[in-house]
């Protein structure tokens, strides 16, 4: 079934705890606000998605623009890339990133999940690819608070479904402070543990090459967004001064952003958050692109939807593992040796557990 025709959405926003608080440059956030997404089609098939927009102040706003860009598709007969171009067209005037690419971008997953539904296989069997699984590190710690606290929070996530990797938040205003981070964690983990840093856009560029510098040595698996993912030049001239390879694309919007970033030679290793980079549909053209430039792809979040895609995108690298949404999933991934599966579900294999929906419910609207 290769067109859909929109019936009806009901988009609802919560808010659910997250087992380790949450604390970077970007923030501090002990809950974290979703927003998911039904839409039922007329051809008998309902798609599920959800997005993650980080401040809970802003769900009303994605509420109402989800609700917008499934007005605009409803009653006609589409496909997901049709859909996504023509949402993107419509959306040009008030711009498409911010909540327009966040609204576009749930449509999407939504859409694609209904098509593997409708054809009865796996998102990843619908786009080509195989069930099997996918190698992880762990995201769900180890952000900025007390180094003493660090080391058996590391190896808590470790042991927690049999991870090689973690990530580690730095960016501290002192550079003892991310040191005596990285001892406490590689102290409780050894060195044969792949131990990726994050620092959340912490610094300015000459700051940046600086604090680089400074721990390059460390055996750090990548340098995580050290400044703003849009400076292009701050990157290129990172990437010519440090040894340890550079991470970026969490936030881009778009495949263009990361077109603009390889071709200055400002990227050694990228991801792509899919509430940013287009949904599925944007994912599938940022990979084409990862893949042209030579760039390993890792996904941001949303595993459930990433385990899918990464196995059918040529320089697939990570997959960032996080369980943030798993208080309202019915039946939530689960990793095994460091790796995650892709579900023998059709669609992305995305499921409610209604009761938890209802007691973290904080606004709905339905349509249709």
């Amino acid at each position: 079934m290769a067109n859909l025709t929109v019936h009806s959405l009901q988009v609802r926003a919560v808010s659910v705890p997250l087992r380790r608080t949450v604390i970077a440059a970007i923030g501090r956030f002990e809950q974290w606000p979703l927003v998911l997404i039904d839409i039922t089609f007329e051809e008998g098939v309902t798609g599920r998605s959800y997005v993650s927009p980080y401040n809970a102040s802003a769900l009303p706003s994605i509420v109402r623009e989800v609700v917008a860009v499934g007005d605009l598709l409803k009653g006609r007969a589409t496909g997901a890339v049709d859909a996504f171009d023509a949402s993107a067209a419509a959306l040009n005037p008030i711009g498409e990133t911010g909540i327009s690419a966040i609204a576009r971008s749930a449509i999407d997953m939504a859409m694609w999940d209904a098509l593997g539904r409708a054809a009865n296989l796996p998102l990843v069997e619908l786009l080509g690819g195989s069930i099997g699984t996918f190698r992880a590190y762990n995201s769900n710690g180890l952000w900025r608070h007390d180094p003493n606290t660090l080391g058996e929070e590391a190896a808590e996530l470790l042991a927690d479904g049999g991870f090689t990797a973690v990530k580690l938040r730095l960016g501290n205003e002192h550079l003892a402070d991310d040191l005596r981070a990285i001892r406490s964690v590689r102290d409780a983990i050894g060195d044969g543990v792949d131990l990726m840093v994050d620092f959340n856009q912490a610094f300015g560029v000459g700051d940046a090459i600086r604090r680089c510098h400074e721990l390059d040595d460390q055996g750090l698996y990548w340098f995580e967004e050290p400044i703003d993912y849009s400076d292009v030049h701050g990157y290129a001239a990172l990437a010519r001064s440090v040894r340890t390879p550079l991470q970026v694309g969490e936030n881009f919007y778009g495949a263009r952003d990361l077109y603009n970033l390889a071709a200055a030679g400002s990227v050694h290793y990228a991801m792509a958050d899919l509430e940013r980079i287009g949904g599925v549909t944007g994912w599938i053209r940022t990979a084409g692109l990862a893949a042209a430039a030579g760039v390993q792809l890792s996904n941001h979040l949303y595993p459930e939807f990433a385990v899918h895609l990464l196995r059918t995108s040529s320089t697939a690298h990570w997959l960032e593992w996080v369980d943030w949404a798993d208080p309202i999933l019915a039946d939530p991934l689960r990793p095994v040796d460091g790796h995650i599966a892709t579900p023998d579900k059709p669609g992305a294999g995305i499921d409610w557990d209604e009761e938890q929906v209802a007691r973290h419910l904080l606004h709905s609207a339905t349509t249709g």
